[in-house]
C-alpha cells in the first residue's frame, strides 16, 4: 500500500509503499478514505511538543474516516467509521495511508449520506468547537459568543455551532476580509477584524461595543487578552489553542473586578463515549446542512508537498 512517513521529525512526510497492516488482537482493519492534515499532526511529527519527539518512521495522521476492510462481530464490511489514532504520540501509525488498523474504541459508526471528506476536514476540530461551546464554556440560550480565530476549522466550526446551540449574538474575529465574510454567511451576526499591529487596549476598544458572555479562544496571545475585557460580569474564556502566542498578559484586575473564568480544553481529556456522542452530533449538523467548512482534496502521493499548505487538506487515496 502507498502511505505518508514521517523519517524526520521536524520533516515533511515521505510517501512509500509499505505492507499492508494486519489487525493484531483487539484491532479492525480499515480501509482509509480521507485524512486530515491538522495542526496537531504538524506538531507531534515537529518533536517540540510535549508529547516528545516521536519513534520514526511513522505513518501521520491523528484521524481519518474509511470503510471497515472486514466484518467484525457488529458491523458488515464496508461500513463507514471515523477513526482515531495516537500517531506521533505514541509509537504506531495513523491515517495517511491506504489502510490502518485501530482498536474497536477508536472507531465511530458514520450514518448514511456521510460525506467522508468533509467529515475528515471537520473531524477533531469541530468536536473541539462544540465541547468548548457546550461542555467547558456552558452556553445558555440567548448568550452573546466571541469567537477569536474565526478563520480558521475550529473557529469557523464554532461560529456555526454557536448558533446550532442557541447562542443569540455571535461575533467572528479573523485576520482576513475573506474569512470575515465567510464567517458572516454562516452565521456570525458581527465581525471584528485582527490587525498584526494590534495592542491589548487597541483592539479590547473595538471589542467592547457588545458584551460578551462566552469567548471561544483558539488563538491565545493580545486577542485573548483584549477579549477577557470584553466579557460581562461571570463571563467565561476557553482557551484550546495558541496561535497568536503562546502566552496571554493577563490583567489580574481584569479577573477580580469581573470574576471571569478561564479554562483549558483539548480534546485528550474527553473518554471515548464523550468524543462519539461529540462526533456524531457535528456530523448530524454537517449532514443537516447547518456546519461546513472549506478544504482541499489533495492526492496522498502529494502528502509531502501538501504538509504545511494553508487551508485544511484531505488527502484522499
Amino acid at each position: 500500500m502507498r502511505a505518508a512517513e514521517i523519517r524526520t521529525a521536524g520533516g515533511p512526510p515521505v510517501v512509500a509503499d509499505r505492507p499492508v497492516p494486519e489487525p493484531g488482537a483487539n484491532e479492525v482493519a480499515v480501509s482509509v478514505t480521507a485524512a486530515p492534515i491538522t495542526p496537531l499532526d504538524l506538531l507531534c511529527a515537529s518533536g517540540t511538543s510535549y508529547f516528545g519527539l516521536p519513534e520514526t518512521p511513522y505513518v501521520p495522521g491523528v484521524q481519518g474516516v474509511g470503510v471497515l476492510t472486514r466484518a467484525t462481530p457488529t458491523e458488515p464490511a464496508g461500513t463507514a467509521v471515523w477513526f482515531a489514532t495516537t500517531a506521533g504520540m505514541r509509537p504506531g501509525d495513523g491515517s495517511m495511508a491506504e489502510h490502518a488498523v485501530v482498536g474497536p474504541g477508536d472507531l465511530v459508526v458514520l450514518p448514511p449520506g456521510t460525506d467522508h471528506a468533509l467529515v475528515a476536514a471537520l473531524g477533531l476540530s469541530a468536536v473541539a468547537a462544540w465541547m468548548c461551546l457546550t461542555w467547558k464554556g456552558n452556553l445558555v440560550p440567548g448568550e452573546t459568543v466571541l469567537v477569536l480565530g474565526a478563520g480558521g476549522v475550529v473557529g469557523l466550526s464554532a461560529v456555526q455551532l454557536a448558533r446550532v446551540a442557541g447562542a443569540g449574538h455571535v461575533v467572528a474575529c479573523a485576520r482576513s476580509d475573506a474569512a470575515l465574510e465567510r464567517a458572516r454567511r454562516l452565521g456570525a451576526d458581527s465581525v471584528v477584524r485582527l490587525a498584526g499591529d494590534d495592542d491589548v487596549e487597541r483592539l479590547a476598544r473595538r471589542l467592547g461595543d457588545t458584551p460578551v458572555d462566552l469567548v471561544i479562544d483558539p488563538v491565545s496571545g493580545i486577542p485573548a487578552a483584549a477579549a477577557l475585557r470584553s466579557l460581562r460580569p461571570g463571563g467565561r474564556l476557553v482557551n484550546l489553542g495558541s496561535a497568536a502566542g503562546d502566552e496571554c498578559p493577563v490583567s489580574s484586575a481584569v479577573l477580580r473586578s469581573g470574576s471571569l473564568h478561564i479554562h483549558g480544553y483539548t480534546n485528550n481529556e474527553l473518554d471515548t463515549g464523550r468524543r462519539r456522542e461529540a462526533l456524531l452530533t457535528v456530523v448530524g449538523h454537517a449532514i443537516a446542512g447547518a456546519l461546513t467548512v472549506d478544504y482541499e482534496r489533495v492526492s496522498l502521493l502529494d502528502a509531502g508537498d501538501a504538509w504545511t499548505r494553508p487551508g485544511r487538506i484531505v488527502l484522499v487515496p
